[in-house]
């Protein structure tokens, strides 16, 4: 199946058993990080968009932690940086209908949250198909060691993505289960 086919696919599944209620054991990815000896820096997170599962409440716990919290900007181009944010400060929403920081003060994460929409067993990944974050971490791996965790629902797994070029494989993904 091709990556559109996936997308699709996923996409619709995601939107019929989206649950508010699912839970990522915040526990679990900071002791997966610790063990991994990245202590501290900067969290790339996103803003939940498009039936995501929902990891404000795991920023809010690493913000708790003093780790420094930042969100994506979408640029020309199919570009995007990071920015610092903190909860209290405003989000604007992009022509994409994500919430993006109105802050400009740009960052590098060390620990990059990537979304998807679906991944396979090799840790491959489908995402919304403009080639954001594939991008992104091509150019900050050149800068720096960069850490990249997916967070999705189970049924998300496929059997295979067939990876293209330019495709970057996420180092970790975290399930509900």
């Amino acid at each position: 199946m091709n990556k559109s086919n996936i997308r699709k696919k996923i996409l619709k599944l995601r939107r019929k058993k989206y649950s508010s209620k699912i839970f990522i054991n915040f526990k679990k990815v900071f002791q997966i990080l610790r063990l991994k000896k990245i202590n501290g820096g900067v969290i790339g997170g996103y803003y939940p968009y498009n039936y995501e599962i929902d990891i404000i409440e795991i920023l809010k716990q690493f913000k708790k932690k003093k780790y420094q919290i930042s969100l994506p900007r979408i640029k020309k181009n199919n570009q995007m940086d990071f920015y610092s944010w903190t909860f209290q400060d405003p989000l604007y929403i992009n022509k994409y209908g994500i919430p993006e920081p109105i802050s400009r003060k740009k960052v590098h994460p060390n620990i990059l949250f990537v979304p998807l929409v679906a991944f396979d067993k090799e840790n491959n990944r489908v995402g919304y198909g403009g080639g954001f974050y594939d991008r992104y971490i091509q150019r900050i791996k050149k800068l720096k060691k960069v850490i990249t965790i997916g967070f999705a629902y189970s049924f998300q797994k496929v059997k295979k993505i067939n990876v293209e070029k330019y495709d970057t494989k996420i180092d970790l993904i975290i399930t509900e289960k």
